[in-house]
């Protein structure tokens, strides 16, 4: 060999960039590889269920004796009108669930903690706060039932004692009071369990940007305005890009639980859509195309949500 080849051969290996953080981080993907392994078996491989949304399913029937069908489920599923009336629901409840009680809400109540000097005081405020989240859905549903009651609930007994009605109102049989009902009662079971997040993202806010503002002259309420929203902008970005990427998850518990059958219109969503109408009447090919087309809705969504932030403000998911 000639010495040129000699001092080639004693060079050392160079790795590129992505191999080296690779090796540096190879802990932390070991921590990492038992949640891959759970999600690849519990989220993508029940994804080849999917093919039962383009053929006529059978129970029992091997795959390749199943009738394909190709869009027709889908077709039918654009075109049913119940369809519309429940997505319609799962929008308008959704929206005003993430915009409410997702943030407006816990972000004022973030920023109401922070204020709050006495820590005994804090803390119990905020352990109150979080109590409701930990109570089941039929629980809940009892206690708004008790509440709304026309004979006997508190509600009907206040605004009688104030004079703002003449007679007791029956807000679970009117579909107009549905909305602000599941709205009110999701406000009241999570908004302190929503709320941690953005507690956190408070905590975390340099002390400094306080004490300048305070040689500035400023109050609290500017410090609030130009200090504490600012500094937790990524924290709310974030999060609305993946409530927006669930928009249509509203889930079906509390709808069914508080709905009544004068209020069945409002109440139907999505979900309770699949239930009745796919998994109820054994169209299983039905059912699975609603969730592949919600799955895929939702997507779309939080693709979208993340271009606007990402083009808008500083912050996004990718």
């Amino acid at each position: 060999m000639t010495e040129k080849q000699i001092a080639l051969s004693k060079r050392p290996i160079s790795r590129s960039p992505f191999l080296k953080t690779i090796l540096r981080q190879k802990y932390l993907i070991m921590m990492l590889i038992p949640s891959l392994v759970l999600l690849v078996i519990f989220s993508y491989i029940p994804l080849w269920g999917w093919y039962m949304a383009f053929v006529n399913y059978k129970i029992g029937a091997p795959f390749f004796q199943q009738t394909f069908v190709g869009l027709k489920y889908f077709k039918e599923l654009i075109t049913d009108v119940q369809f519309h009336n429940a997505f319609k629901n799962t929008i308008i409840m959704s929206t005003l669930v993430i915009t409410i009680c997702g943030f407006i809400m816990p972000i004022s109540f973030a920023v109401f903690i922070n204020e709050i000097k006495n820590l005994n005081f804090k803390k119990t405020v905020q352990t109150i706060s979080y109590l409701p989240h930990f109570v089941s859905w039929v629980v809940v549903s009892g206690i708004v039932i008790m509440v709304l009651s026309p004979e006997s609930g508190i509600v009907n007994q206040i605004l009688l004692g104030l004079h703002l009605i003449k007679a007791p109102i029956n807000f679970l049989a009117q579909g107009k009071y549905f909305y602000g009902i599941i709205t009110i009662s999701e406000l009241w079971k999570e908004l302190g369990w929503n709320s941690i997040i953005f507690i956190a993202a408070i905590a975390g806010i340099d002390q400094e940007m306080y004490e300048a503002a305070d040689i500035d002259g400023a109050g609290r309420f500017r410090k609030i305005w130009n200090v504490t929203l600012p500094s937790i902008r990524p924290t709310i970005v974030i999060i609305l890009i993946v409530s927006i990427g669930g928009l249509i998850n509203t889930g079906f518990e509390k709808q069914m639980l508080l709905r009544t059958p004068l209020t069945l219109e409002k109440a139907e969503v999505i979900d309770l859509y699949v239930l009745k109408y796919g998994i109820g009447m054994m169209r299983f090919s039905f059912g699975t195309a609603v969730g592949m087309f919600k799955s895929v809705i939702s997507v779309a969504l939080m693709l979208i949500a993340n271009g606007f932030a990402k083009r808008f403000t500083d912050n996004s998911l990718i």
